[in-house]
């Protein structure tokens, strides 16, 4: 299994940016897939998750970012998205796309709910 994140920027508060994480070797919708983000000196934090699609895709997020980030995901491209709006400061950190290859019954945001990972995109909210 192979992820590739990209879109990571440096942008303004209130920006947007938009996060992709390009999968091959696994279809993408058969399993629960998250964003996490990890600011220098901090531990990696849950940011957004989306279950699989025979679970019914529901997504969740922190509260850090609900309200402002969208997960989603295009089963045709295989490509997982991260939409995020209003960015703020502390939105600053790298972006890292996870997959599960294990469902479990209930929220799934720890880091060690995943299995895989992409390299990361760094995301800078500076002005």
């Amino acid at each position: 299994v192979q992820l590739q994140a990209s879109g990571g920027g440096s942008v303004q508060p209130g920006d947007s940016l938009r996060l992709s994480c390009e999968a091959s070797g696994r279809t993408l919708s058969r399993y629960s897939m998250s964003w996490f983000r990890q600011a220098p000196g901090m531990e990696r934090e849950f940011v957004a998750a989306i279950r699989r699609s025979g679970s019914g895709g529901a997504t969740y997020y922190s509260e850090e970012v609900k309200g402002r980030f969208t997960i989603s995901r295009d089963s045709a491209k295989n490509v997982l998205y991260l939409q995020m709006n209003s960015l703020k400061f502390e939105d600053t950190a790298v972006y890292y796309c996870g997959l599960a290859e294990r469902h479990k019954v209930g929220l799934m945001t720890r880091p060690g709910d995943y299995n895989y990972w992409g390299q990361g995109t760094e995301v800078t909210v500076s002005s």
